[in-house]
């Protein structure tokens, strides 16, 4: 799956923030989401390219890719089991 083309239902914006806040928003964000549906992180921290891959394979739910963006951010989608 090419993560360029997902469409996502909600988009969490952690640009700025530093370990452990991206993770930490993208799990209270996950709750809030019906099973299926799928997260946007948007982030700038170096530490998330291991953390949100490596939650988004955990508790049923599923890491669908990430990629950078030219600004130097990067994008991460996580699908909620």
């Amino acid at each position: 799956m090419d993560p360029t083309t997902i469409k996502a239902d909600q988009f969490l914006d952690t640009s700025g923030l530093s370990c452990p806040m991206p993770l930490l928003k993208t799990k209270k964000m996950l709750k809030e989401l019906a099973p299926g549906q799928i997260l946007h992180i948007l982030g700038t921290d170096p530490g998330s390219k291991n953390d949100i891959p490596d939650f988004g394979n955990k508790n049923g739910n599923e890491f669908l890719g990430m990629y950078d963006a030219d600004d130097g951010s990067t994008n991460y989608f996580i699908r909620k089991g």
